[in-house]
């Protein structure tokens, strides 16, 4: 079972925890449901590394804000995880699990429903801040981009009513990729995910390249073990392209260059 898990004095988490917890019987601080548990707590979400310690789920869901220094409006999902310092929670060039299936499930149903989200960007981000030394799967399922969103009771609720959808369905299994390159907000890991085949774990962009080196690569396949190929923005790789390609050859993943 998963555990839903929002951070009291986030707006927008904490928000959708309060929809999602009416319907659910509270046990001590956790609210129990049919599909998945829930729990507000009082410390940030990205530094709940200390959460499995209390707390043993099959995987973490956090419900959280997203703030962009750009202001776009965007709905946004990610794996977590630092490629080097650990500026906002984790440890330093540590990645946690992440969880591939539920991503992809949760952001097909998004754009399926996008016309209720006209005005937002619907997009994953690359693998960043905490928590990362979670032993199971964790994602980040976020709403953006400013204190006028992360307040919006309706939004945060139909945000809510699609994590409660997908959780109460099977959720399919797919092939796994790590992702290597892009941006920041990689458009083409996100068309992967909306269009193709693939489920995504890790993604490393292109600003992040310069810290790949083959102990950090060897930890990335290790928090992945079960991707089957690497996706590669081909363009979006810049001068690491020759050691990324060769810290790949050296595995027997896929090679898929986007």
């Amino acid at each position: 079972m998963e555990l839903l898990v929002a951070y009291k004095d986030d707006p927008a988490g904490n928000n959708m925890a309060t929809y999602l917890s009416q319907n659910m019987k509270k046990d001590g601080d956790i609210f129990r449901g049919e599909n998945y548990d829930l729990l507000i707590i009082p410390t940030p979400a990205i530094k709940a590394d200390w959460l499995e310690e209390k707390y043993d789920y099959d995987g973490y869901i956090f419900l959280s804000k997203h703030a962009a220094e750009s202001g776009v409006l965007a709905l946004t999902c990610h794996s977590t995880g630092n490629f080097s310092e650990a500026k906002f929670g984790g440890n330093y060039q540590q990645m946690a699990v992440p969880h591939p299936d539920i991503q992809k499930k949760y952001l097909q149903k998004l754009w399926e429903n996008r016309s209720q989200f006209s005005e937002f960007q619907i997009t994953i981000e690359a693998t960043h801040h905490g928590p990362t030394a979670l032993s199971k799967p964790a994602i980040f399922i976020e709403i953006g981009t400013t204190e006028k969103q992360w307040t919006d009771v309706s939004l945060c609720n139909s945000i809510a009513k699609i994590v409660d959808q997908i959780l109460s369905e099977k959720i399919p299994s797919n092939p796994v990729a790590i992702c290597f390159g892009g941006t920041h907000y990689p458009e083409k890991f996100t068309k992967e995910l909306l269009e193709g085949k693939h489920a995504l774990g890790t993604v490393m962009p292109k600003h992040a390249l310069d810290n790949l080196d083959e102990k950090l690569f060897s930890h990335i396949l290790e928090r992945n073990k079960n991707a089957s190929a690497v996706l590669l923005d081909w363009a979006g790789l810049g001068q690491n392209k020759t050691k990324v390609m060769e810290l790949v050859e050296t595995t027997n993943l896929e090679v898929v260059k986007l």
